[in-house]
């Protein structure tokens, strides 16, 4: 476990262990997790340059004042789009691209509980947790590839809660069995998070569960889903401890930017490690392995809980999803991606 003050004194260094003009692209933020996570980075760095992707201009607008009250030096660029979409995620890479050379980070909390189908295809639950975080990944390895000092990928969702997945791994299953759609979805991340690892070497990659925190997620949801969220909203309060958003932002910054989360090869690993803290271990149980699945306390998932993944891949069932995405993405984008497993 690591404890709140010490994710707070790595972050508080930031401005001094990396350098000025950072490149970092943040996928949901404009509310929530994504929201407070972005405007921490932006709070704590030299004159950094903010790309967020997001729906609403509105919120925007209002994310891009607070961030300039924060850090009047940084640049806050809003791209408006439907992420949902594959090719709507392919438009953005390449305006992000056509603008930089490198991206330190990607920041990705994009997700939704609507079980409705996208005009591609795909339940948007899966489309926005699943293939547009592969998709965003894949598309900006080149010019994460190209950072120096931090280079990383980090996903928000259920890190630890990787459980049973169905081999199949068709998106209408979240549909068909929406009370194990977690486990599934939580494996299918930090399983795809493994093969990008061994893709990209030189760049971590860290599915991370937040713990509770109060957001607007889940407005959408409808039916089964929309009763859960209010039947949960009414009464969590007597059982549930709550993250607040300063921690929570605190958290997200930590497992964004510390070397404790640092990439299997190359010297950018981030922020340095504070006295007496250690490199965390891997998704695959090694440490610092280049993957990783962190729990709500910054620290790693016990190798234990993650054993089926492990197994997943010697037995080739990670390949299969593997591949069941990149196919999915490629008949959807008409573009070839890359589908080896290194």
């Amino acid at each position: 476990m690591v404890h709140l003050h010490s994710m707070e004194k790595s972050n508080s260094t930031l401005a001094e262990s990396l350098p000025a003009k950072m490149v970092a692209v943040f996928v949901g933020a404009t509310s929530g997790i994504g929201e407070y996570a972005m405007k921490a980075f932006a709070q704590q760095t030299i004159q950094p340059k903010i790309y967020f992707v997001g729906r609403s201009q509105t919120a925007a607008d209002r994310i891009i004042a607070e961030a300039t009250q924060l850090n009047s030096s940084g640049e806050y660029i809003f791209i408006k789009s439907n992420v949902a979409l594959l090719k709507n995620v392919e438009e953005v890479c390449r305006q992000i691209k056509a603008k930089e050379q490198s991206v330190n980070l990607l920041f990705q909390t994009q997700g939704t509980m609507s079980t409705e189908l996208t005009t591609e295809g795909l339940c948007y639950t899966y489309a926005l947790t699943i293939t547009s975080r592969i998709l965003f990944a894949l598309n900006l390895l080149p010019v994460i590839q190209r950072a120096t000092h931090l280079k990383r990928v980090v996903s928000i969702f259920a890190a630890g809660f990787e459980g049973d997945f169905d081999n199949d791994f068709a998106s209408d299953f979240i549909v068909k069995k929406p009370l194990k759609s977690r486990p599934h979805m939580a494996s299918m991340i930090t399983m795809a998070n493994n093969v990008l690892s061994r893709l990209a070497k030189d760049i971590s990659f860290v599915h991370n569960y937040p713990g509770f925190v109060k957001t607007p997620f889940g407005k959408d949801a409808k039916g089964f889903l929309a009763v859960a969220r209010v039947l949960f909203n009414l009464w969590s309060d007597m059982f549930v401890t709550y993250t607040t958003s300063t921690e929570s932002a605190a958290l997200s910054l930590f497992i964004a930017t510390s070397a404790r989360f640092s990439p299997k090869t190359g010297g950018c690993t981030g922020a340095p490690l504070l006295q007496g803290m250690t490199a965390a271990n891997g998704a695959d149980g090694d440490l610092a392995s280049g993957s990783y699945s962190i729990d709500a306390h910054g620290d790693h998932v016990s190798r234990e809980k993650l054993e089926h993944l492990i197994t997943a891949r010697d037995n080739g069932s990670e390949e299969r999803m593997w591949l069941h995405v990149i196919n999915e993405i490629e008949s959807i984008t008409g573009r070839r991606h890359s589908s080896d497993i290194l």
